[in-house]
C-alpha cells in the first residue's frame, strides 16, 4: 500500500469504531490519530484521555493539554501514578508491560463507564518491528486498538501526513518517559527521577535536538546525543560537569556512538547471545 492508501484505510477503521478515546500524550503518533479521530468521528464521539504522571515531565502535560485544546477535543487528565506500583518501580524487564497494563486497564475502566468500546492507542508499524517493547503486549491483552499499526503506517509517514494536516508536531523530537532512562535492576524511585529529570531539564536548555541522560548508577551519568552536536556539550564541557556534578553525580560520560532509542536494552541483547 502506497501512503495514501494506508491514510483512507486508517480513516475507515476509525469510522468503523463510531466512538473512540484515545489515550493522549502530545507526541508525533497520537496528536495525528487524535486529529483523524476528531475529523472523522467529531466531537461528541472522541475522548482524549491525558495521564499526569511522576515519570514525564510537567512541560510533557502542558503541551498535549495546549493540543487537545487546539484541535477542539474533549479530554480529561487521569493520575497514572506509577511509583504506587511496586513491580514497575522494582524495574525489571518487564517494566513496561506492568506500566501499560495498570494505565490502559483503568482507561478500559473509564471507557466503559462512559459507554465507549474502544480505546486507541498510537502505536505505529515500526513499533512492532524493532527494539523490544514489552508493553504491547499488554495493549494485546487487554484489547487495545492501534489502529496506525493496523494501517501500516510508519514513522516517517506519519510525520508527513501529520506535516499535510499542519500539525505541529510532524517534525516533533522523539519522548519518552523518564523510566526508560535507567537500566533494569536498578529501582526507580522519586529521588533519582528528581535527579534525571534535574540533568533532563538542563540538557534541555542547550539547545540540542535529541538528548537522553542515562543513569548507570548512583554516581554515574551517560548523556546521549546526536554526534553532530557533540561540539554543544564540548564547547561548555566545564559548565555540564559541574552541572551535572551539582545534581548528585560523581562521574559524568558522553557516549561517542550518539543517541539512539533503547541503548539500554544493548546490554540485553548481548547477554542472549
Amino acid at each position: 500500500m502506497n501512503i495514501q492508501e494506508k491514510f483512507n484505510l486508517l480513516k475507515e477503521r476509525i469510522s468503523e469504531m463510531k466512538r473512540v478515546m484515545v489515550a493522549f500524550s502530545g507526541g508525533v503518533d497520537s496528536t495525528f490519530l487524535l486529529k483523524v479521530s476528531r475529523d472523522v468521528l467529531g466531537f461528541d464521539n472522541l475522548l482524549a484521555v491525558i495521564g499526569r504522571s511522576g515519570i514525564r515531565f510537567e512541560d510533557e502535560l502542558k503541551s498535549a493539554i495546549s493540543l487537545a485544546e487546539s484541535l477542539d477535543v474533549r479530554y480529561t487528565i487521569i493520575e497514572t501514578e506509577e511509583l504506587k506500583n511496586e513491580k514497575f518501580t522494582r524495574n525489571d524487564e518487564l517494566r513496561c508491560y506492568y506500566c501499560k497494563f495498570a494505565l490502559f486497564r483503568t482507561l478500559k475502566e473509564i471507557a466503559k463507564s462512559k459507554e465507549i468500546y474502544f480505546v486507541l492507542d498510537g502505536t505505529n508499524y515500526d513499533d512492532v518491528s524493532g527494539d523490544y517493547r514489552p508493553g504491547i503486549r499488554a495493549l494485546k491483552e487487554i484489547g487495545i486498538s492501534s489502529p496506525l499499526k493496523d494501517a501500516e503506517l510508519t514513522k516517517a509517514e506519519i510525520r508527513v501526513l501529520s506535516k499535510n494536516l499542519n500539525l505541529p508536531t510532524w517534525n516533533k523530537s522523539p519522548e519518552t518517559c523518564l523510566a526508560t532512562r535507567f537500566p533494569y535492576g536498578i529501582q526507580i524511585n522519586s529521588e533519582r527521577l528528581v535527579k534525571i529529570s534535574g540533568v533532563e531539564s538542563f540538557l534541555a536548555s542547550l539547545n540540542l535536538k535529541v538528548h537522553r541522560a542515562r543513569y548507570h548508577d548512583d554516581h554515574t551519568l551517560r548523556i546521549e546525543i546526536l554526534p553532530q552536536e557533540m561540539d554543544k556539550i564540548m564547547n561548555r564541557r566545564e559548565e555540564v560537569v559541574k552541572k551535572i556534578k551539582v545534581l548528585g553525580f560523581n562521574y559524568v560520560a558522553l557516549d561517542l556512538e550518539g543517541y539512539r532509542s533503547g541503548s539500554l536494552n544493548e546490554v540485553n541483547k548481548k547477554d542472549d547471545r
